[in-house]
């Protein structure tokens, strides 16, 4: 009975096994000021450098009702440059101060990143609750 299983295919062995476990942050993210939360999804989002030798974030994505404000970035903290040259950054705004229809809002941030790690930095992880998307600085 116990030699059963021993017959079965390696692809039907691995339905059953649980999926990898996702890459580990080794990053840990600011504390908030009261009232700042982190938005519910990013869609689309842009690094560039800014006329004032920092760098300029843009990102779109979604809040879970309307009336967020004050859309920014917060870097996260790093102990060591990440070996990627990924740095992450959280897209948080304040959330509204009475009660709003539970209705999911387009935003847009954009702000400045004026002292960022020049020497490590290859690109800009935006991080929100539900999902992250990578923007690589542009070479040349």
């Amino acid at each position: 009975m116990g030699l059963a299983a021993c017959e079965q295919s390696k692809s039907q062995a691995d339905e059953g096994a649980p999926a990898a476990a996702p890459k580990k942050s080794l990053s840990r993210p600011a504390p908030l000021y009261a009232g700042e939360a982190v938005i519910l999804s990013v869609d689309t989002a842009s690094v560039a450098p800014a006329k004032t030798g920092g760098l300029t974030l843009k990102a779109t994505g979604k809040t879970e009702t309307a009336g967020y404000y004050n859309l920014s970035f917060s870097p996260r903290i790093n102990a060591a440059p990440p070996p990627d040259g990924i740095y992450d950054v959280d897209i948080v705004g304040y959330a509204p101060q009475s009660p709003a229809a539970q209705a999911v809002t387009v935003v847009e941030a954009k702000g400045d990143w004026p002292n960022y790690p020049k020497s490590h930095l290859k690109g800009v992880r935006f991080n929100t609750k539900t999902n992250a998307v990578v923007a690589m600085l542009p070479t040349g």
